[in-house]
């Protein structure tokens, strides 16, 4: 697993993404859950995800941040990254972004792909 924290600050939300690899629905719910087992994450706002599995699956979930996975399952589409989960945590800051937090997403899994690619996951 590879975790980036305080990725971006806004407007007082802070976010983080962690990712690593899945080959199936079920390790993705075991990254997931496993995650979540540390008390920051499991009392984060929203843990949004996506996967794209090798045989072409996209699988994704908002966690209430509609349109989050989206985002990342495009990005992982554009990466051609198969079979690895990126999550996108956001631990809301009391103002709402609209359209920004799209942006936000997105700095965040550019980091996480950033980071993976200098060999850090």
């Amino acid at each position: 697993m590879l975790q980036l924290e305080n990725v971006v600050s806004d407007r007082g939300s802070k976010y983080a993404v962690s990712g690593g690899v899945v080959r199936s629905r079920a390790e993705v719910d075991g990254f997931l859950k496993g995650l979540k087992r540390m008390r920051k994450y499991a009392r984060a706002t929203h843990n949004s995800w996506a996967v794209m599995l090798s045989d072409g699956t996209p699988i994704k979930g908002d966690d209430g941040e509609s349109g989050a996975g989206m985002v990342i399952l495009r990005m992982l589409e554009r990466e051609g990254l198969h079979d690895h989960v990126i999550v996108v945590t956001r631990w809301y800051g009391g103002t709402k972004l609209g359209g920004d937090r799209f942006r936000r997403v997105q700095d965040c899994v550019r980091a996480y792909l950033d980071a993976r690619a200098g060999g850090a996951g």
